[in-house]
Formats: C-alpha cells, structure tokens, sequence
C-alpha cells in the first residue's frame, strides 16, 4: 500500500505545505474588480468592517439562541424538562429571535458591503490554508443570506420561493452559519481586536478591506454617518414589525402579517378550518372527544365537557413568525381530564390529537399535564371558540409555541404510569 506524502509528514511540516504561498496567476488576468485601484471608497476601514461585525455577530448570536430554543420546545427530547413557567417565556424568545433577525437585514447589507473588495484580492487565493478560509467565508455568507431570507419569506408567509420545509431547513443552516461564524472569528479576531483599539488614530497602509488609506475627519465623519444610518434602518424594521407581538406598537406595525387584536375573537388566525378541511368534522352534531389509554377510554360531547368544571386563564398565543396576542380561555384542565381515566397527570403525557386529515403538527405531545392552566379550552373571551380558533375545543398551555396549540381536538391519548 502506498501512503499519500502528506501522511509521512510532521506537523510541523503539513502546516508549511499547507501555507506555502501558490503561483500567482498572469497579471494580465487582472482586470475589472481585480485591479489595484477598483474600489476607492474612503468610508470602508478595519475599524467599521469590525464595528459592523460585532454589531451583526451579537445579532447572530441572540437569533441563534432563541431558534435553538424554539426548535427544542417544537421537538422536545424525551429526556429533557422543559419550563411552564413563566407562561409567556416562547412569546418574548420568538419576538425577540424575529425582531433582532429583522435588524441584522441592514447590519449584513451593510457588512457585506464593507467586504465586498475582498473577494477581488489579488491573488485570488494566495495559500491552501488561505483557500480553506475563503470557503468558510463563502459559507457564512451563504448560510446568512440564506437565514435572513427564507427568515423574511416566513414572516410573510410566502412559501412559494421555498421547495423545502422552513423549520428544518432553517434549524440546520443555522449550526452551518453558527459553526462558520466562530471560525471565522477565531481567524479575524486579531484584527478585529486592533482595529478597534485604533479609535481616533486612523489605520496605517492598506487597512483590512481594500486597501484604502483613511482619508482624515472626513473620512471617519462618514463612516459615523454611515454607522448612524445603518441603526436608524435597524430600528425602523424593528419598530415597524414588533407591533406584532407589543400590542402598544401595533399602529407601527406595518411590516408585520399579523396585529394584536386582528383576527376572529380578537386574535390572529395561521391556519382557518377551512384550509385544515375540518369544517364537516367540528359541526358534525355527534362529535366526540375521546380520552384514551391505560386500557381504558371515555368519549366526551361537548355538552359532557360543557358540564365539568370549568377553568379560566389568561395565556398568549406565540406563533413562530414573531407574532402573538394574549387570550382569556376557559375550559376544562388537562389533568382533569387525564384524571376520568384514572391516569396521574403527575407521570404521564398526553398527545393531543387533532380532527385535521395531515400536517406535520396534527399531533402534539404535553410533557406536563399537571399544570394548572394547561387547558383544553372551549371558549375565549367569554365566547364559544369561532372555527378558525379551534372550535369546539382546543388545547392552551403556557410557554408553547403556537404550533404546538392544537386545534379541533378530537383525541386526547395518556402515555405513562397511571
């Protein structure tokens, strides 16, 4: 068997194979972008590429986070305990993950803006480890745009563009973004270091974009100017979408889907019975909802679950596109129902199941059914549930997605001890 000479080398040796410098191609290739003096803005600099950076790695950061959160609260792990309280917990993480994606729209413009020069360096790629670093570069970038668009496209509900489903795809080219992000800071931070230490001092020579020397106070007077103007733009896209989750903003909400307050019962509506194709099923006079497991079984109608007793709590409903509005729901606990069977709420869960056909999130699972105001609600705001809402029962539980609020409940099954 014959062995690849990288592998008969130290260390020491791969690391100097690795940086030895590679030919440089003809100076006739460069042309275009390529040549020395294509790009002459005075406002681009080490220290805004830097500023830009921190501003959007923070942002980043926050999204990541909160997504994380969502998705493990969306496809809880058996073996993890996840809080009820405080009950409104998903809706400030949700809004907050949806507000600070919508701010990194001009931070990543503005950023890549400031890079921009450095994909026409010359030579193109000046080592094997040089390489390495452009591709984690391209996939952060990539993996970016890719997060801040089909973010964007969710919100609105366009699913059109998109031949894939939101949720996983997002999941999963967050950890390639988060992943090339930390390498990339690993390589950069250095620089970046230096770069902001240098406040007031102007930056020698060539700089860390593209190799334009600071043109004195003019120059640094336009880059706060720019800076100013990029978090101006942040905060217009924040102020003009949180109204969506802030019921006190919702006059600036103009970029937001869904407004506290809109909606039947005065609260917004994703999916309507009509489009789950349910209508026939909930009007249907000999509905039943069937609690089951343990070897044993009740069906309840809805003048039976009308006469237990009845509970009332204020909860939001949170809504993965950032939106979510608070409901006064009435209905009968979980537990009590878990409790007609004989199961102890205490050690079970409970899978809710809806009367839709299909869907992804047809089915969800309680972990804790104990708690008080996990509900399965017949009415809101005093009214009979409409249609839309999930008549004639649904499930309402604290710090849940909205996803996860199943809708036309029609089978409740207890799995665990009783």
């Amino acid at each position: 068997m014959v062995r690849h000479p990288v592998g008969r080398m130290r260390p020491g040796r791969i690391w100097a194979w690795l940086t030895e410098p590679l030919p440089v191609p003809p100076e006739g290739l460069r042309r275009g972008p390529l040549r020395p003096d294509a790009f002459g803005s005075p406002l681009r600099s080490a220290r805004l590429t830097s500023q830009l950076g921190v501003a959007l790695g923070v942002a980043f950061g926050i999204c990541f986070l909160t997504g994380l959160y969502s998705h493990v609260l969306q496809h809880p792990p058996a073996w993890l305990w996840l809080p009820t309280r405080p009950a409104g917990l998903y809706r400030f993480t949700q809004g907050l993950h949806v507000a600070t994606g919508l701010a990194t729209v001009p931070l990543l413009g503005a950023k890549l803006w400031s890079v921009y020069p450095r994909l026409f360096t010359w030579p193109p790629v000046r080592s094997l480890i040089h390489a390495a670093e452009r591709l984690t570069v391209a996939a952060l970038v990539g993996a970016a745009l890719f997060q801040v668009i089909s973010g964007v496209l969710n919100i609105a509900h366009w699913y059109g563009p998109m031949p894939f489903f939101f949720t996983d795809a997002h999941y999963w080219v967050a950890w390639i973004a988060i992943g090339a992000l930390v390498s990339h800071i690993g390589v950069q931070l250095p620089v970046v270091k230096d770069a902001l230490r240098r406040r007031g001092k102007g930056e020698p020579g060539s700089g860390l974009v593209d190799g334009v020397s600071e043109n004195g106070r003019e120059a640094a007077g336009g880059r706060r100017e720019f800076l100013l103007a990029v978090a101006v733009a942040a905060g217009v896209i924040t102020l003009a979408t949180l109204g969506q989750t802030v019921r006190s903003l919702s006059p600036l909400a103009l970029l937001g889907p869904r407004r506290p307050g809109t909606g039947p019962q005065g609260l917004p509506v994703n999916r309507t019975a009509a489009s789950a194709g349910v209508r026939d099923a909930v009007l249907d006079p000999a509905y039943r909802l069937t609690v089951t497991g343990l070897g044993r079984s009740v069906e309840l109608s809805l003048a039976d679950l009308a006469a237990l007793p009845q509970h009332t709590t204020v909860l939001p409903i949170a809504c993965v596109e950032g939106w979510s509005s608070v409901g006064t729901w009435t209905g009968v606990r979980l537990r009590d129902l878990l409790s007609l069977i004989g199961a102890d709420p205490e050690t079970c869960t409970a899978e809710i199941e809806s009367l839709q056909a299909g869907g992804r999130y047809r089915t969800s699972t309680v972990g804790d059914p104990a708690d008080d105001r996990t509900l399965i609600a017949l009415r809101l705001g005093g009214e009979p549930l409409a249609l839309d809402h999930g008549f004639p029962a649904r499930l309402i539980a604290p710090n849940r997605p909205g996803v996860l609020q199943t809708k036309w409940v029609g089978r409740i099954t207890v799995r665990g001890a009783s």
